[in-house]
């Protein structure tokens, strides 16, 4: 018999989440535990099983993580019925497909993004350039071209958008080197001189669209123009709401400064396979994990 540890006493924010792409890949599951009222989630590193409360009186709001919102019809319609607040991470890099192979197009992302904040306020949609790689077809010069035009067509459908320059794990390197090789590309890993430099010019830009930039987890990278993201953000859960929501911090990280929160994704379930992404060890692994996926399961 399994040992499941209960969790949410309290009313607290749902991630859905930084591991993985909900809204990409798994609404069915999604709106089933949302009716059951409570997912499962197995802990990537001790195995244990918790059950997290998904009652409309257990959670004070919602972060969705995703860079394709599309396929997730009815799902913000059914917790915006519960009156339960949320806002969305939408990641929109516009690199090439080397890079990320299986991400939305970026004219489309930009529609998406464009009609998250037409139906839900542009309080509720928080745009990501995250992260910043440097590669030969990505260098600083495409970045400060690249990061201008999205930003220009993001403006005013939003009004914060979240950087950080990418993180060398030893899987992401790994990845990042296979992908090299494939296409023909090298990549590197700048110094953080370099990083901060980069990072504060990307912000000026942002500044002059009406966005506010911060930085996601990299303390040591900030600069005048950046202050530090709260991804998990309870203030703009309470902008949305309308009334107050209070969540003590409690970051997954060095840096971090999000507010405390239940994560329901497992790694290894994404497929769009970006070279970069510390959530994967390969993306043939997540492809069959989303192949094998059962949306009535009570975990992913």
């Amino acid at each position: 018999m399994r040992a499941v540890v209960r969790q949410n006493a309290a009313a607290m924010i749902i991630s859905a989440s930084y591991r993985t792409d909900v809204p990409a890949y798994y609404r069915d599951w999604f709106l089933n535990r949302l009716a059951a009222g409570y997912a499962e989630v197995r802990n990537p590193y001790s195995g244990k099983i918790a059950r997290i409360s998904l009652l409309p009186d257990a959670v004070s709001g919602f972060v969705f993580w995703t860079r394709n919102p599309a396929p997730f019809t009815g799902g913000f319609e059914a917790v915006a019925a519960r009156g339960t607040p949320f806002i969305i991470q939408m990641t929109i890099t516009g690199y090439p497909r080397a890079l990320e192979p299986g991400v939305l197009d970026t004219n489309s992302a930009i529609a998406a993004f464009l009609d998250l904040a037409k139906t839900w306020g542009p309080r509720a949609a928080v745009w990501r350039y995250d992260p910043v790689l440097i590669s030969d077809i990505t260098n600083t010069d495409w970045h400060l071209q690249n990061f201008a035009k999205l930003a220009a067509a993001l403006e005013g459908a939003t009004d914060e958008v979240v950087l950080s320059h990418t993180h060398i794990y030893r899987k992401t390197s790994r990845n990042l080197d296979k992908a090299a090789e494939a296409a023909k590309f090298s990549w590197q890993n700048p110094t953080d001189e370099a990083k901060r430099i980069l990072l504060a010019k990307l912000a000026d830009i942002a500044g002059t669209h009406d966005m506010t930039p911060s930085l996601c987890a990299q303390a040591d990278l900030l600069s005048d123009s950046l202050a530090p993201a709260r991804c998990i953000d309870a203030k703009r859960l309470s902008d949305v709401s309308g009334a107050p929501i209070r969540s003590r911090q409690r970051g997954q990280r060095p840096d971090c400064l999000c507010a405390e929160a239940r994560d329901i994704g497992r790694y290894d379930t994404c497929a769009q396979g970006c070279a970069y992404c510390y959530a994967n060890q390969s993306r043939a692994a997540a492809a069959r994990n989303v192949q094998d996926h059962d949306p009535q399961g009570e975990r992913l």
